[in-house]
């Protein structure tokens, strides 16, 4: 009997064991960036992520349309070997609100990001709780937004040194005015576990706007002192939050 019980301890703690294991597996990280910016600043939080071994993968998205923006970021969650934490920064959370519907995406992360509710486009959204005046310009076509480089730095980047934002205004990605205007089906934040970063010093999306949609999907909160551009001025407190998400995901 004695054995009998040795062998089903023994049993017991290697099934526990390979539970743990697979509890935290969650090492896919899925960084979809957001609008007047690219992927590339997000460099300093993947190599952080990446030293505490995380998957990081970059979703340049073209902002486009909301639609193209869902299918690149499809596309780069089909390459994913395992479940995926999916991360959106600012227009960003508007794609991943879509496209976090799949099903190896096991949580969400807003980083200073809309949360829009079903039928919400960034427009609707961002009126509800107004940033103030951002100095956005149309290109001459009329189908493109920009924001203003002499503007940019103050507008979303002010806690970044003075080379970083120049930088950032001269290499902006301008966003169609469809893929502002178009309002998204269900958020996948009412299924899947969510996180949000506040940039309390945000003048692109009002921080209480951020915390108001925060607040309305039940994400867990973090405040940082940071403007717009969080995930480049702080990226080790951003990087310490996507660290937690993946641990609890994975539980």
């Amino acid at each position: 009997m004695k054995n009998y019980l040795s062998i089903l301890a023994i049993a017991a703690v290697g099934s526990l064991a390979a539970f743990s294991a697979q509890a935290a597996a969650v090492k896919n990280i899925v960084v979809v960036h957001g609008a007047l910016a690219d992927g590339s600043g997000w460099k300093a939080a993947t190599e952080i992520l990446e030293k505490r071994g995380f998957n990081v993968t970059i979703v340049q998205e073209p902002i486009s349309s909301l639609a193209d923006d869902v299918a690149a970021t499809q596309r780069v969650l089909d390459m994913q070997d395992g479940p995926t934490l999916l991360v959106g920064h600012s227009y960003g959370g508007m794609v991943i609100t879509e496209a976090g519907r799949d099903d190896k995406v096991a949580g969400l992360v807003y980083v200073a990001a809309f949360q829009p509710e079903k039928g919400e486009s960034l427009i609707k959204a961002a009126s509800a709780i107004p940033a103030g005046k951002m100095n956005i310009r149309e290109t001459k076509d009329g189908k493109y937004l920009y924001l203003d480089p002499s503007a940019f730095a103050a507008d979303f980047a002010a806690d970044l040194p003075k080379d970083q934002a120049a930088f950032l205004a001269k290499s902006q990605v301008f966003a169609s005015k469809e893929a502002f205007s178009a309002p998204v089906g269900e958020p996948a934040w009412k299924t899947k576990k969510s996180w949000a970063i506040v940039a309390t010093e945000d003048h692109s999306i009002n921080p209480d706007l951020e915390r108001q949609m925060a607040k309305r999907a039940g994400s867990e909160v973090t405040e940082i002192k940071a403007s717009h551009a969080v995930f480049m001025s702080q990226p080790e407190k951003v990087a310490d939050v996507i660290e937690k998400a993946a641990e609890a995901v994975g539980k």
